[in-house]
């Protein structure tokens, strides 16, 4: 092993722990990434930025920039409407929304889909007796799965058409992911659908209240007013006599110690961790109140809230920092966190994707404050971008969808006429568009392609598939594309899907090469692996909201995705099997 090889796995690993971890923004783990490849000398100074000219980003970026035009037209919401009014079995309202999930997938980025399914799959929650933990996981597995089926339905079946089409000059077609994605899809959304039910069964008082996911466990800062039975009491009695764990007492400006004897004083601030159902009922019998004296349920205010996308502003922020949100007269009353580290006051608490805000304020105030952080607001909608009543972006969108299926023009050629026509016709502003684009994700996926492709120049793609030769009988095809499948389904759990496919394509054609068979079954197998991520709520960003929206426990992700996923390991095999071997 030389050395770039060593210093390129250890960078790789590096980079995938701290992606797995979350402590760090993925665009700075990847930029930090592909500047030490260069310090390293894995690739020229030229080779830095090579990521940001690839048709793959520039294919995802027009795809992110179409979706924010067709989640304007409401079109899901109307199919949906007619759905309820037919009052089927809620079996069947899982899997038609599933479904209808994964239609859009195909054509769109995975978090598009999840995004425009997301509205709807709460507002179906409020209207049937449907509870929310039933319908927000088999949107997020449909979304993945819709993902397999064609070339734009998710950046890894970029990524591998684009190092096919530069190893031979000829990308995959399409719709050639259908062969073994739509199978897949179908099976998975059917089984998705059918137990989830069972594995999710209503509770008491799940969905009391409309628009809000009740027993979300928050984070808040409250105060102890004159009157309150905490009066007296130590810090260990808020939870075993008011359900509540304290974090810290705060007295004027101070923390005040936990020690045997500190009882709790009329004016002192609690800062604590309970259900969001309990902090209400405290709030009504006045143990705890809010800092302002605002009436929550007056003419004009209104408590609302909204889950931090992976696109949003407010990501690596601190509480105290918001304000796109104090500016406008809004509070900031809670905070439901995935993994919270409390050091500090409430105000100290930074954010991360999936974190759920609990804001009370105007409406119209929350409403702009949203959209400009890019938040999705979970209790009834808030937006106040008017809907688009017109079906030319659809039928635009579709123009270049047959154009890039047919091979009449490339993706990325395709997709900016459709982006051009959208112009000129008004139906986007392109400056306000590119401002909100997912550029996290973005730069992440540009900042690894110089990586792989150091993976691929430097021989540790040689090196690895020469190891893995001596474990597996990859003269045999089925072997090796076993096992290429096998490993992008045991890392897209933990990494995003990008990443496996931009490091496993190197190591696919290697061991291709090695064993004398064509590579295109080995890229079907990496591109599929990578999107079958079903069994980790932070593999992939539609998991990790879901987590956080349905207040799911990292369990549930487990029980409801380990069938799934060997389900899915198997129909994926055999139809690899079956159509590219």
């Amino acid at each position: 092993m030389t050395f770039e090889q060593a210093s390129l796995l250890i960078l790789l690993g590096l980079m995938l722990a701290l992606f797995c971890l979350g402590r760090f923004r993925i665009e700075v783990v990847s930029i930090a990434g592909v500047l030490a490849g260069y310090v390293l000398g894995l690739y020229p100074a030229e080779g830095v930025f090579s990521g940001l000219a690839s048709p793959v980003v520039i294919t995802v970026i027009e795809i992110l920039l179409i979706v924010q035009v067709l989640a304007r037209a409401q079109l899901f919401g109307a199919l949906v409407d007619r759905l309820l009014a037919a009052d089927p079995p809620s079996f069947v309202i899982i899997g038609a929304l599933s479904g209808l999930t994964a239609f859009i997938s195909i054509f769109m980025n995975n978090i598009g889909a999840y995004a425009i399914a997301l509205p709807v799959a709460l507002r179906i929650a409020d209207v049937t007796a449907i509870p929310r933990r039933q319908l927000l996981i088999p949107i997020s597995f449909s979304a993945l799965l819709g993902g397999l089926v064609s070339l734009i339905g998710t950046p890894a079946n970029l990524l591998v058409s684009d190092a096919l089409l530069r190893a031979t000059g000829r990308g995959f077609h399409f719709f050639d992911f259908a062969y073994v994605g739509l199978p897949v899809a179908v099976v998975g959304v059917i089984l998705i659908a059918a137990t989830v039910r069972r594995l999710f069964p209503r509770s008491g008082e799940e969905d009391a209240a409309p628009g809000l996911v009740m027993d979300r466990q928050m984070i808040a800062e409250r105060r102890v007013p004159h009157g309150s039975p905490l009066i007296g009491q130590g810090l260990a009695d808020c939870r075993r006599a008011f359900g509540i764990q304290p974090h810290a007492l705060i007295r004027g400006s101070r923390f005040v110690s936990a020690a045997k004897g500190v009882v709790i004083e009329a004016g002192d601030i609690l800062l604590a961790e309970g259900s969001d159902v309990m902090f209400d009922r405290l709030s009504a019998k006045g143990v705890l109140t809010l800092e302002s004296d605002s009436d929550p349920y007056g003419s004009d205010l209104i408590r609302s809230e909204a889950v931090v996308m992976p696109q949003s502003t407010l990501i690596g922020s601190h509480i105290e920092s918001l304000d796109v949100f104090r500016s406008r007269g809004i509070a900031i009353i809670g905070l439901s966190m995935r993994s919270p580290r409390i050091e500090g006051r409430f105000d100290d608490l930074a954010l991360s994707i999936g974190d759920i805000l609990k804001l009370e304020g105007p409406r119209h105030a929350i409403a702009e404050a949203l959209e400009e952080c890019e938040c999705l607001p979970l209790a009834a909608s808030h937006d106040h971008t008017p809907p688009l009543r017109s079906l030319w972006p659809l039928l635009l969108f579709a123009c270049g969808v047959l154009a890039a299926a047919t091979g009449l023009l490339r993706p990325e050629i395709a997709f900016a006429g459709v982006i051009l026509a959208m112009a000129l016709l008004n139906f986007i502003n392109l400056r306000a568009a590119i401002a909100d684009l997912n550029w996290p994700i973005i730069i992440m996926l540009a900042a690894m392609i110089p990586l792989g492709t150091a993976v691929a120049t430097s021989g540790t793609a040689e090196m690895l598939a020469g190891g893995l030769g001596t474990i597996v009988p990859i003269e045999r095809p089925g072997f090796g594309v076993a096992l290429i499948l096998f490993l992008a389904m045991a890392i897209t759990p933990f990494v995003n899907n990008a990443t496996v496919a931009i490091v496993l394509t190197p190591i696919a054609f290697e061991l291709a090469a090695k064993a004398g068979h064509s590579a295109n079954a080995y890229l079907i197998a990496v591109a599929a692996g990578a999107s079958l991520d079903f069994i980790t709520p932070f593999g992939h960003h539609n998991n990790t909201l879901t987590m956080s929206i349905g207040s799911y426990r990292f369990i549930d992700f487990l029980r409801a995705g380990w069938l799934l996923t060997t389900v899915s390991y198997g129909v994926a095999l055999a139809l690899i099997g079956w159509f590219w071997i």
